[in-house]
């Protein structure tokens, strides 16, 4: 029986797209992330010790693999999809190179009425230079605010505006990485210090 599920999800402006389904030849449960259509991370796990089990058939098979999907779903809604997905050496996705982008100095970056923020680009852990990034600042009460940088040979980049405080409770700012035709994005929530 060839079974599976496939859920949109939207968490920030970024729309996931996960599919679930038993891998009958590799004795897998796969869910894979896809955003636009590339596959961003997967989550495997195998049945065959179980499969050898009695009565373990189509009807536990279906049971796991709904309850990964949900699983995977649920890490999308907390902001929490990395924590989800295998790390497993020698995975075909491993090859595939991916941008992410890091938030250096998120305890402290609201002084003398400007908002800073240090970021940092990283493609397999090594720093990439000349990325754009391209800032969106939103909060509930003013239009969005928008700005872009261009990573240094470390990788990092700075952009600084003028911003209240009190404006950070309920903004956010979001990040897009743009280098050599792959994108990541990521959604920051800022908050007031206490």
């Amino acid at each position: 029986m060839i079974f599976g599920f496939n859920t949109d999800v939207k968490h920030g402006d970024t729309i996931y797209h996960v599919q679930s389904e038993a891998r009958e030849n590799e004795k897998l449960l796969q869910t894979q992330v896809f955003v636009r259509g590339r596959c961003i991370g997967k989550k495997a796990i195998s049945y065959a010790e179980s499969a050898l089990q009695p009565g373990f058939g189509d009807p536990q098979k279906e049971q796991q693999l709904r309850e990964q999907h949900r699983l995977v779903l649920e890490a999308i809604k907390a902001g929490k999809l990395e924590s989800v997905f295998d790390k497993a050496e020698g995975e075909n996705l491993a090859a595939i190179k991916q941008l992410d982008v890091q938030w250096e100095n998120a305890g402290s970056i609201h002084a003398n009425r400007n908002l800073t923020m240090q970021l940092r680009v990283t493609e397999s852990g090594a720093a990439v230079a000349s990325a754009r990034l391209t800032f969106r600042f939103a909060r509930p009460d003013a239009p969005p605010f928008y700005t872009q940088a261009v990573t240094d040979s470390g990788g990092g980049a700075v952009i600084s505006f003028e911003v209240e405080e009190t404006a950070l409770p309920d903004s956010s700012v979001m990040v897009q990485a743009n280098h050599e035709g792959r994108t990541v994005t990521r959604k920051f929530a800022l908050r007031k210090a206490d």
